[in-house]
């Protein structure tokens, strides 16, 4: 492949480096000692959600130096940027959280920014935490130049006394430590060795879910979602990146080349087939936003509907992504998904080649028992189930990996709570009882603001020993290491008067996950009475980033988008 093929004269960087009247702009890259050539050869954004917040991220630096070696191997010039990560695990139980949601269009919106500023061509990924993975595959489509996304690698398990474990072990271990069923010594052992290395959390949780998606629907080469951060050969991914973005430029394929609907379609089947996270199914439909692809929460649990779960991940079953990755990786997932009809296999994917090409040699692996062959599942349909009925209008989701099949329904009376704290409050002390639903409103996108997740209150529950002996609803979100009967993104949120906002404690809701069901057992001419006595809350946010948000956040149902995606656009960046 030869990138000095392309003309210059046809991409974005053009405005900065052809002519006369760019000798300004040129004399700004000459300061950072770049040589003629490398000014006038195609500019190559190399993004990272670099920090020093958490581990999931601290390793991006290294990998997306691997990156820029790529691009220039293939006579591309890579400029290297930062945007933010605002970390799950460090945001979580606080008002931390309120920015986690809020920090994925951030991300989105400022990578945009930097390539449009300055021009650059084609866009190489790189992101390590929950929001900051579907943030940058929303700007790859939004930009529509040629990208391929990296993902940071996951965390390696911890051990303690002996058994592996990771910090959904921990945040459970709370849970057990409120009611006395661990020692202030062993809480403060467990801490110490949860998370030995870098890397984002090590199971199924929701940034090893949209690593998943990322090789599923074709923005990702395939198996470099799957190793860990620790792994040197992640290296090698990187540096394939950067190659082959110059060989997407040259043959002109486009993020929404890939990202077509049967692309998405594909990414909801591993979701499901995997145990996934319920976030993906806020971040896929942001993703088909950025496409101009309506595809809703409804459209990603009817694909939920007819799924079999097969891998055996936390946290509803045993292993964690080093252990998938180990045995063939996310491409073995994806071989016995499309050999049994599960998957499209004609969509293109970053290679240049189809699913189905990309899979033609992998071989299925009779040794390991983490991937379960499609046709004999560990249960025939999928690890998330959506719900609709009289008190989710606008849906539901609900994560039953893991879960035995008689605890799928579950019918009892309400304890409200309009904030997360109120209720993990309530759980902390144990002020609840066997038998309820605990549902905690006005934590959508807008009322939270920010739609927050509550794996503080869940994982609580669950060192309790009550994970399946109460149930819990909310609007806002639910983290990828939640177990338990937990039902989020109910739609309308409180904010704007949906029907949990009408509850009051003592009405019985009825969950039915096998039917996708969520009920309130009240007349229609109840609810539109109560309707008619509700009032909206005010906001604790007045001004800033969060206010700003809760201004422009849309519904959950459809990805809790902040703008009118790809249907509003006049021109798109790849075009200028």
């Amino acid at each position: 492949m030869d990138a000095r093929v392309i003309d210059k004269m046809k991409l974005p960087s053009r405005h900065v480096t052809e002519g006369p009247a760019r000798a300004p702009h040129r004399s700004y890259l000459y300061a950072m000692g770049l040589t003629r050539e490398q000014i006038h050869q195609p500019l190559v954004g190399v993004a990272s959600c670099w920090n020093e917040a958490a581990p999931c991220n601290i390793a991006l630096m290294r990998q997306a130096q691997a990156v820029k070696k790529g691009v220039s191997a293939a006579d591309g010039t890579p400029r290297e940027f930062c945007t933010i990560t605002v970390t799950d695990g460090m945001a979580m139980g606080h008002q931390g959280m309120k920015a986690s949601l809020a920090s994925r269009e951030v991300i989105a919106d400022s990578v945009e920014l930097t390539m449009r500023g300055h021009c650059y061509d084609a866009l190489v990924g790189l992101a390590g935490c929950d929001k900051s993975l579907p943030g940058m595959m929303m700007a790859m489509c939004r930009l529509n130049v040629p990208s391929i996304f990296i993902y940071g690698g996951s965390i390696l398990p911890g051990t303690f006394k002996g058994r592996p474990v990771t910090v959904q072990d921990l945040f459970e271990a709370v849970g057990k430590h409120s009611v006395g069923d661990m020692s202030d010594a062993d809480l403060d052992e467990l801490e110490n060795v949860a998370c030995p290395s870098a890397g984002a959390c090590g199971a199924q949780f929701t940034a090893n879910t949209m690593a998943t998606v990322s090789e599923a629907m074709g923005l990702a080469l395939p198996y470099s979602a799957g190793a860990p951060a620790p792994y040197e050969m992640r290296d090698r991914f990187c540096m394939a990146a950067g190659e082959m973005v110059m060989e997407l430029l040259q043959r002109n394929i486009r993020p929404r080349d890939i990202v077509t609907r049967r692309a998405l379609e594909n990414a909801a089947t591993v979701v499901a087939a995997s145990g996934g996270s319920t976030n993906a199914a806020l971040h896929l439909p942001a993703i088909a936003h950025e496409c101009g692809i309506a595809f809703d929460l409804f459209d990603v649990a009817e694909i939920f509907k007819r799924t079999p779960y097969i891998a055996d991940l936390k946290p509803g079953g045993r292993y964690v992504a080093k252990d998938l990755f180990e045995v063939g990786g996310i491409p073995l997932l994806m071989k016995t998904l499309l050999d049994h009809g599960f998957l499209h296999g004609d969509c293109l994917t970053v290679t240049g080649r189809t699913i189905a090409e990309n899979l033609a040699k992998v071989v299925w692996n009779e040794k390991q028992d983490v991937v379960r062959p499609a046709d004999a599942p560990i249960t025939r349909t999928g690890g998330v189930v959506g719900l609709k009925g009289n008190l989710a209008p606008d849906g539901a989701i609900v994560k039953v990996a893991g879960m035995a099949k008689e605890h799928l329904v579950f019918s009892g009376p309400a304890r409200c709570f309009d904030t997360e704290e109120a209720c993990f409050e309530a759980v902390r002390t144990r002020r609840y009882k066997e038998g309820e639903v605990l549902v905690i409103r006005y934590e959508g996108p807008r009322g939270g603001p920010g739609m927050r997740e509550m794996l503080a209150t869940t994982a609580a529950l669950y060192g309790q020993g009550m994970g399946d002996k109460v149930a819990l609803i909310t609007d806002g979100r639910f983290s990828g290491a939640t177990r338990g009967f937990c039902v989020g993104h109910v739609g309308p949120e409180a904010a704007v008067g949906g029907p949990i906002a009408l509850l009051k404690d003592g009405d019985i809701i009825e969950i039915d996950a096998i039917e996708g069901v969520l009920d309130v057992k009240l007349s229609e001419s109840e609810l539109k009475r109560r309707k008619k006595d509700w009032k909206p809350r005010e906001s604790e946010f007045g001004s800033g980033a969060i206010w700003k948000y809760a201004q422009q956040v849309g519904p959950a149902r459809h990805g809790a988008v902040t703008h009118p995606g790809a249907q509003g656009e006049a021109r798109c960046y790849a075009d200028i």
